[in-house]
């Protein structure tokens, strides 16, 4: 398990199973569990500009597009799909995305070599792209004591914490543990989380980081 977990950071694991796999996988959520949240924070009315990261054969931007979202952008490490680095974005020009929307990527970067640095990269090329006031939505299994550190070290981000039932289906859960579009107070560290959602929730965590030029350092 931890060999093939660290190999979800290489691109040759994402290679070989992207040309062996047939058919669409969403890694977490499927659009519509998530889509209250990305309507709240990606209003379709400005017509916003959207890149998801780590795209591989996720029919999540499919769903998007059908959602009413018109300029979606797809990258992956992937030669097989697309085959972008979000470690160096290059191609796209300093603050010309409105939201970047991640499913799992900045996950497999941590368990890959070198995490300690290309976790940051991501992260920095990640917040160039966006526009100042741009969303970067991270769904994650890291929890904030896992997570709010690195998030704040890397850039400068107003950070909001959403969480979503692991299990939850495509027409919702009667009793999820939290309301998707409810934020989750968060304290400095991350550990008020437990006083709300209780110790080990099984949920995935959505950090809600939007891009604040105001909060660099001089």
């Amino acid at each position: 398990m931890g060999t093939s977990t660290q190999a979800y950071g290489e691109p040759w694991y994402w290679d070989n199973r992207y040309s062996s796999e047939s058919g669409s996988f969403d890694w977490y959520q499927k659009y519509p569990s998530l889509a209250p949240l990305i309507n709240l924070y990606i209003p379709r009315h400005v017509h916003p500009r959207i890149l998801v990261v780590g795209c591989g054969n996720s029919a999540f931007s499919e769903g998007m597009v059908s959602d009413g979202y018109e300029d979606v952008v797809n990258i992956d490490i992937s030669s097989v799909i697309l085959d972008m680095d979000v470690r160096d974005m290059s191609e796209f020009q300093s603050g010309s995305f409105d939201a970047v929307i991640d499913k799992g990527t900045l996950d497999s970067i941590l368990c890959g070599n070198d995490s300690r640095n290309n976790a940051p990269k991501m992260l920095k090329e990640v917040w160039r792209v966006l526009k100042d006031n741009g969303v970067y939505i991270l769904v994650t299994y890291g929890a904030p004591v896992y997570r709010l550190q690195l998030l704040r070290d890397s850039c400068s981000w107003r950070i909001k914490l959403h969480v979503i039932d692991k299990l939850l289906s495509e027409e919702g859960s009667e009793h999820p543990i939290q309301e998707l579009t409810n934020p989750v107070p968060i304290d400095d560290s991350g550990s008020s989380v437990e006083a709300v959602l209780g110790k080990n929730p099984d949920v995935h965590y959505i950090y809600v980081c939007t891009k604040d030029e105001s909060l660099k350092p001089e």
